[in-house]
């Protein structure tokens, strides 16, 4: 089993904070990961992605992949880019928030949530990833959410530990937002 994610946003959304969330979370788990950021040029507002590839086996190669199982978009000007490499009966975590509607690509799930607007009312519009990161557990079933959260604090910048709760009930409201609009067990012919 091997199953690939794309995760992409602008600075300052915490792509790479939550990539290293899930990836950590993932390990700790007993699964192999591989998984590699990018920034744009811009600290804040520029273009970061990450690809995260996670298996039952060693993964021998670097994670970049041409096609993947499942994409996490936290921003309008990135979503069609990275929703076009997902696989027929894939998913798409799209931030309904920033993220215009459309006519998705064909074959695969969309799951819209609206992680800024959700952690706006939490208090921490930073953590909107983690929203989203949330949902992408529930909808996926690749993690439990309490394997995620105890993982946070190991993650976390220590000049951020202060926002630990608010980062865990982030990702505790994106799971349970995921409950309204559950996608089912992914078929293994998806692999």
């Amino acid at each position: 089993m091997e199953r690939e994610l794309l995760m992409t946003g602008i600075g300052g959304q915490g792509i790479q904070l939550g990539a290293r969330l899930l990836a950590q979370a993932l390990t700790s788990t007993g699964l192999a990961v591989s998984m590699f950021g990018s920034y744009g040029g811009m600290m804040r507002g520029g273009n970061t992605e990450a690809t995260l590839v996670a298996g039952d086996c060693a993964i021998e190669s670097p994670p970049t992949v041409f096609r993947a199982w499942s994409c996490l978009v936290m921003h309008e000007a990135y979503a069609d880019k990275v929703t076009e490499r997902v696989r027929v009966g894939g998913l798409a975590v799209v931030n309904s928030t920033l993220c215009a509607p459309r006519p998705w690509p064909g074959g695969i799930r969309v799951l819209e949530v609206p992680a800024t607007g959700v952690a706006s009312e939490l208090g921490a519009v930073a953590a909107a990833t983690l929203v989203a990161l949330g949902a992408y557990v529930r909808s996926t079933g690749i993690v439990g959410i309490d394997d995620l959260v105890a993982t946070l604090p190991d993650v976390l910048p220590s000049y951020r530990s202060r926002l630990l709760a608010v980062n865990e009930r982030a990702l505790r409201t994106g799971f349970g937002r995921a409950a309204e609009a559950y996608v089912p067990a992914w078929p293994e012919a998806v692999a």
